[in-house]
């Protein structure tokens, strides 16, 4: 297999499994805008972590490889939330479960 397909499949296995994380961040009263730039963020970050730990930092000096493998963790998240973490209610439950809730003061 070429290096930069085992990129892009460890790209997919990244954004796969990335929104129960990015949720951990995430707070329930934020916007759905905002969510979702976070998100994105998370994913970008992530397709550079997945870049540098697949190929190496030699691997940023080609472009459509690398930004191939961006895209793939990007396009992952967001599809696996849409089709798999937010029908099964995990990502808002871990999203629900880490913010932190107004104590009541006295």
């Amino acid at each position: 297999m070429s290096s930069t397909l085992e990129s892009i499949v460890a790209g997919s296995a990244v954004g796969s499994f990335l929104p129960p994380l990015t949720a951990v961040v995430q707070k329930p009263k934020w916007s759905a805008r905002y969510k979702r730039v976070v998100a994105v963020v998370a994913a970008v970050l992530g397709g550079i972590a997945t870049v540098a730990s697949t190929g190496g930092l030699d691997a940023f000096g080609h472009g459509v490889p690398t930004l191939s493998t961006i895209v793939a963790v990007v396009a992952a998240s967001q599809t696996t939330y849409d089709l798999v973490w937010k029908p099964s209610k995990v990502a808002p439950a871990v999203e629900a479960a880490t913010s932190s809730k107004a104590r009541p003061t006295g």
